[in-house]
């Protein structure tokens, strides 16, 4: 199947659309597809690399663009790590993503922010708010993760079981 099969299918529904630009180099064609489905409007284009997010502000001001963090350049997510290490590197970068927030979305050009759900905060989530960025997280596949991200306040969860963040949600007292 083809984006544009894609696009086609998700712009009868009334959703929003978000897409993820993977690799440098056909932010253009990205942009040229949505709007050829007149849905740019809908879309939320997310990316882990600040020069793809560059070059989709310069074509399309009006785009919702997120970057996100981190980016796995070396592969190292592909390893087998013993949990003590990954919950320990995973502290030390929630405690800097603070001070990170600014830098990336300034680095992008992004207006919005897309951070790996072991690198929330609620310190990280305020910070992308007064700039003005909302915060989607990824990827929440037990309850325990959903309602952390919920308590650290972001605007949006990514999950491969949405029925479960769902109910998870549905279970939150109002805030």
């Amino acid at each position: 199947r083809s984006l544009d099969d894609a696009l086609e299918l998700l712009g009868a529904c009334d959703v929003g659309l978000h897409l993820d630009v993977k690799f440098p180099g056909y932010e253009g064609a990205v942009l040229e597809a949505l709007r050829r489905h007149g849905l740019e409007d809908r879309a939320y284009l997310s990316t882990a690399f600040a020069l793809t997010g560059r070059r989709i502000v310069a074509q399309a001001p009006g785009c919702t663009v997120a970057i996100g963090y981190p980016r796995d350049r070396a592969g190292i997510s592909k390893l087998h790590w013993p949990e003590p290490l990954t919950r320990a590197g995973a502290a030390s970068l929630r405690q800097a993503m603070p001070l990170r927030v600014p830098l990336l979305l300034r680095w992008a050009r992004a207006n919005a922010l897309s951070l790996h759900q072991a690198l929330c905060s609620r310190a990280a989530v305020s910070v992308a708010h007064r700039l003005g960025a909302p915060v989607l997280a990824w990827t929440a596949n037990d309850p325990a993760t959903v309602r952390r991200l919920e308590a650290a306040g972001v605007d949006g969860i990514v999950s491969d079981d949405p029925e479960m963040a769902l109910e998870t949600l549905a279970t939150l007292p109002p805030q």
